[in-house]
């Protein structure tokens, strides 16, 4: 077998092959085994039938195209390992010549993994921020505990205020026609939370008990429904009660309320650590990202489009995905942020994402073969038991974890967390 490589280029190559007379014997042997198993024979049970019977009663057609069927499978094969290239799809073969028996020259077009030119990563500029905790944070973190162990009574002598939280019936109209989800009976609402359209909990203010209002409000121009963007309607609203929070005090009781604490000391040293540890994770994780930008910038990656086609099609599943756990679809997405179409949208966001991800993926996997950094059979046991550990009060679940493919994938997303903690180390 002969084999001339072109690339056409940095992610596509072509493959001109030429097969002669002794492997399409081969093939046409490997032929005649698969086509015993349905070729009739008196005297033979099927199955049984030996390749040199079969070629005597065989079609010759079908014989010629499952030769060449298999002739062309292994000649790809050997000629991608023989060439050390690792094809990224099924690859667009063209017959040139085929004589059966004789030779049979074709093309094999496909892209490729592309080789990789990293830069200098063990002299990456990026650095960890260090993470300090102050007091007005620590005591920003008091006040949300003070809220959230707080005591509430009804309030009737006083009209409604910020930091209220009240009770309320409502109808909202659009053009004297009530609309969806504009109607509500007995709804509390924290005065001041924001969670309603501007003018509405600041409408509440100053209203007492049992009294019923109109508020004329105008919905944001960007609300996600493009039915209510930007028109006026007119909430009429009933205050069913109103309640007052009684917020605990800070001091020793206050913090053995709120955990294991003997005095106000120890509860505020251990919000310093907690608040030190959630900061270093954060810049943990930014100096990850900005390690790996950069290194990406530094590196020559050629990206091929059917990775970057298939991570864009992860991208969009997931985000579809997010928003409907919020009540929202892609089209009032689309139209609140100005996209003209969906594909206006995968241009602007999506593939710009995809094609960082791919590129961080490629760059950290030539890392993980530069500094041959691999996992042990017991560290990934180790890992895949961790995994397990998450379902194991699901047995369904737990069946994937006895398929090679998920021990697999486990091991990679192991072996790529040792090769960005390897990054890190070289750069500390």
């Amino acid at each position: 077998m002969e084999t001339t490589l072109k690339y056409l280029s940095d992610t596509k190559v072509t493959l001109t092959i030429t097969v002669g007379a002794l492997e399409l014997g081969e093939a046409e042997q490997v032929a005649l085994v698969k086509l015993s198993k349905t070729t009739k024979v008196p005297g033979f049970r099927a199955g049984k039938v030996p390749a040199s019977i079969v070629a005597k009663h065989v079609n010759p057609q079908a014989l010629q195209e499952q030769t060449l069927d298999d002739a062309v499978s292994r000649a790809v094969a050997e000629a991608f390992v023989r060439e050390k290239l690792q094809p990224l799809d099924r690859p667009n073969v063209e017959i040139k010549k085929y004589v059966p028996g004789e030779i049979l020259e074709f093309t094999a077009e496909v892209e490729v993994l592309p080789k990789v030119e990293l830069g200098d990563y063990k002299k990456l500029s990026a650095r960890q921020e260090k993470v300090s905790v102050t007091a007005k944070e620590i005591d920003e973190t008091i006040e949300r505990m003070r809220v959230g162990h707080a005591t509430k009574k009804e309030v009737t002598t006083r009209s409604a205020k910020q930091g209220d939280e009240v009770v309320i019936d409502f109808v909202g109209k659009k053009n004297g026609v009530a609309f969806d989800g504009g109607t509500a009976t007995d709804y509390t609402l924290k005065l001041g939370d924001g969670q309603f359209i501007p003018g509405f909990e600041e409408g509440i203010v100053g209203h007492t008990l049992n009294e019923t209002f109109d508020l004329n409000l105008s919905f944001p121009k960007d609300y996600h429904s493009a039915d209510l963007a930007g028109t006026k309607v007119t909430f009429t609203v009933t205050l069913n009660k109103i309640l007052e929070s009684d917020l605990p005090k800070v001091d020793d009781a206050f913090a053995k309320l709120a955990g294991p604490f003997k005095n106000i000391e120890e509860l505020k040293d251990d919000i310093k650590r907690e608040l030190t540890s959630q900061k270093e994770r954060e810049t943990g994780e930014k100096f990850k990202d900005a390690l790996l930008s950069e290194l990406v910038e530094k590196s020559k990656v050629p990206v091929p489009e059917i990775l970057v086609e298939d991570q864009m099609r992860s991208i969009e599943r997931d985000f579809e995905q997010n928003l409907m756990y919020q009540g929202l679809t892609i089209d009032s997405y689309l139209s609140t942020n100005g996209f003209k179409d969906s594909e206006a949208w995968r241009e602007k966001e999506v593939r710009p994402t995809a094609l960082k991800r791919v590129q961080a993926g490629l760059v950290l996997a030539e890392l993980t073969n530069a500094e041959k950094i691999s996992a042990t059979d017991e560290e990934i046991d180790e890992h895949v038991e961790v995994h397990k550990r998450q379902y194991e009060n699901n047995p369904e679940a737990l069946k994937q974890f006895e398929t090679e493919e998920v021990r697999r994938d486990i091991g990679n997303h192991f072996i790529t967390e040792k090769t960005i903690e390897h990054l890190i180390a070289l750069n500390s």
